[in-house]
């Protein structure tokens, strides 16, 4: 048997690697960002964050390109920026 997705609409916001406020904003508490300073400390580079989010599947990191996604049901996740155009459209 074939089957086709029910049509939703979803929030979704990019992470671009230097946007991890925007990504605190739109999760809120359900999402941790921790920063790594190694490159900051040793003059090469500004802090990088690190995002994770809790998951029915277990902790998912988020990659700079990624979108996070707000679920049905409230809940976030990250999809990598390919799927995410094969799966989803702009809505007005």
């Amino acid at each position: 048997m074939k089957y086709r997705k029910k049509p939703v609409v979803i929030e979704a916001v990019q992470f671009t690697g230097s946007n991890p406020d925007e990504i605190r904003e739109f999760c809120g508490d359900k999402v941790i960002i921790n920063y790594d300073d190694s490159r900051w400390e040793v003059g090469v580079g500004a802090p990088i964050a690190i995002i994770t989010i809790p998951t029915l599947e277990g902790t998912m990191a988020v990659s700079a390109g990624d979108f996070v996604i707000k679920g049905v049901q409230g809940e976030f996740y990250p999809c990598k920026p390919d799927i995410f155009e094969q799966t989803y459209e702009k809505a007005d």
